[in-house]
């Protein structure tokens, strides 16, 4: 057996696809477990390879996955206490990266500033196990229970310096509306407030506002067979690119050089003030929200203007005009 750990988030799944795929390659016939959060069970399926799911709650102590694994791999972190919980299982090996702290002096050294697709697949390459950091597309699920079609926009992040200023997303939705686009609003369900906000200030219906009415593969679903999304840097916008779906993620304060969709795909459009070569333009909000939506919405995402984002609408939109076909 082969134990994998990723106790994390959406987008993090996303980001460690082509390292999971690798593992899957190199290790046809043995069994690859997951251990992740419960909740992204739908997601898992979507990946492939993963033949059974270990449910953990951030880094607890793992449940008993039967005989001690072959082989365990922290695609988690750089350690001590990641090490230690796959260490506990007593594997035969573990790939991990180097942390003397947690007893574990092989792999390479962990780099702060490395995009995270690609420091999965160089500890990998580190113990001979090629990784492509390209193979980032999910299954396509069936559109059962979501629209079709639908621009998505995503206002909400679980991290408040992540998000774009609100009365912002309610003018592009509003003029995304206007432009002929079905905008839906998606969150969770502590977003759901959030969400109405946006969706009212645009003029939306209150069914287009699908926060909390979504469950991790309905929402999949929904990017997959999108027009459209629009968000934050979050795991929206890494469903996006594993789709395909055309994209524009707005960055603060990590840059997209760490978390951004390839930069060598034209259906995805990265954002950030980052630069300072944005400002913020007076764009005619509704000025009945705080200045800063009542969260502290870091000042490099803070700066990028409604107008920046609808050109980068029109760019990605260019771009699938061209392409034809969907591609990821």
């Amino acid at each position: 057996m082969i134990l994998v750990l990723r106790a994390l988030g959406v987008g993090d799944l996303a980001t460690g696809v082509p390292a999971l795929r690798a593992l899957r390659a190199a290790h046809p016939g043995r069994e690859l477990v997951l251990a992740a959060p419960r909740w992204l069970a739908p997601l898992v399926g979507l990946v492939g390879g993963i033949d059974r799911l270990l449910p953990i709650d951030g880094l607890g102590s793992l449940p008993r996955a039967g005989p001690a694994p072959d082989l365990a791999v922290n695609l988690h972190g750089r350690g001590p206490r990641s090490h230690r919980v796959l260490a506990a299982t007593r594997p035969r090996r573990l790939l991990a990266f180097a942390n003397p702290a947690a007893g574990h002096t092989d792999g390479p050294q962990w780099r702060e500033d490395e995009h995270e697709v690609d420091r999965w697949c160089r500890l990998l390459a580190w113990y001979d196990i090629p990784a492509d950091r390209s193979d980032l597309a999910l299954r396509r699920p069936a559109p059962d229970r979501v629209p079709t079609g639908a621009t998505v926009v995503h206002p909400g992040s679980k991290i408040p310096a992540k998000r774009w200023p609100a009365r912002r997303f309610a003018a592009l939705a509003r003029e995304l509306t206007d432009r002929g686009h079905r905008v839906v609003v998606t969150g969770s369900a502590e977003e759901r407030e959030l969400a109405g906000q946006v969706a009212y200030h645009a003029g939306l219906p209150p069914q287009a506002v699908l926060a909390g009415r979504t469950d991790l593969g309905d929402l999949a679903a929904l990017v997959a067979h999108a027009r459209l999304v629009v968000s934050g840097d979050t795991g929206v916008a890494h469903l996006a690119t594993g789709y395909g779906t055309a994209s524009v993620v707005l960055f603060g304060p990590v840059p997209p050089a760490r978390w951004g969709p390839p930069p060598d795909r034209p259906r995805h459009r990265v954002l950030w003030g980052g630069d300072g070569g944005h400002r913020h333009p007076a764009d005619g909000q509704p000025r009945d929200w705080p200045a800063n939506d009542g969260v502290s919405t870091n000042l490099m995402l803070a700066a990028v203007g409604v107008d920046e984002v609808l050109a980068a609408v029109d760019d990605v939109e260019r771009a699938v005009r061209v392409s034809g076909a969907v591609t990821a």
